[in-house]
């Protein structure tokens, strides 16, 4: 699986060498702490870098899901956020076991630095390829970025569908007045 073959999500502006810069923040992380070794402390040198944004990780071993932790919320510079997000998708993922070392030489990396969350009362409003869906229902919510629904070629209604499952909720939930639903756009790299 390859960021450059996506054609998903928005450019938030970053520069190439901030993406790349946030992709070697995770890196490290990641191999540092399967490692055992200590993680350096982080200086970024991108203006864009400091800015409290969302993000999530993702990792893929051998093109396969291994783990993917995020943030909504913009509470830390997103290179810090990055940086806690790779170590807890690698380590912290409760659907995988941690990361070991000898699996480093078999993934990959995926970052999303997200948009804030707007709620939106027409699912019609949801372009697919663009936005990220979140679903919340009493105490379940759940929520799918742009990229999987371009990934497995779903439609709007498949994705709403499915980001019920992923909450706990009927398929059918979305189609309840007491359902929100948020949309957000990621810049996938």
């Amino acid at each position: 699986m390859s960021s450059q073959d996506k054609q998903v999500g928005v450019d938030l502006g970053l520069t190439d060498e901030e993406k790349k810069e946030l992709l070697r923040i995770a890196k490290t992380v990641v191999e540092n702490r399967a490692r055992r070794k200590p993680v350096p402390e982080f200086l970024p040198s991108g203006e864009k870098l400091n800015e409290k944004r969302g993000a999530f990780v993702t990792i893929y071993k051998k093109g396969m899901l291994r783990g993917c932790i995020g943030c909504l919320e913009a509470t830390a510079p997103v290179y810090r956020t990055v940086e806690d997000m790779a170590e807890a998708a690698a380590f912290r993922d409760p659907r995988f076991r941690p990361l070991s070392e000898d699996e480093l030489p078999y993934v990959e990396l995926e970052i999303s630095v997200l948009t804030p969350l707007e709620r939106i009362s027409d699912p019609d409003a949801i372009q697919v390829g663009v936005h990220g869906v979140m679903i919340r229902k009493g105490y379940c919510s759940g929520l799918l970025l742009p990229q999987v629904a371009s990934e497995r070629n779903w439609d709007r209604k498949t994705f709403l569908q499915e980001t019920c499952r992923k909450a706990g909720l009927p398929v059918d939930a979305w189609k309840d007045k007491e359902t929100e639903i948020y949309v957000f756009s990621a810049d996938v790299f």
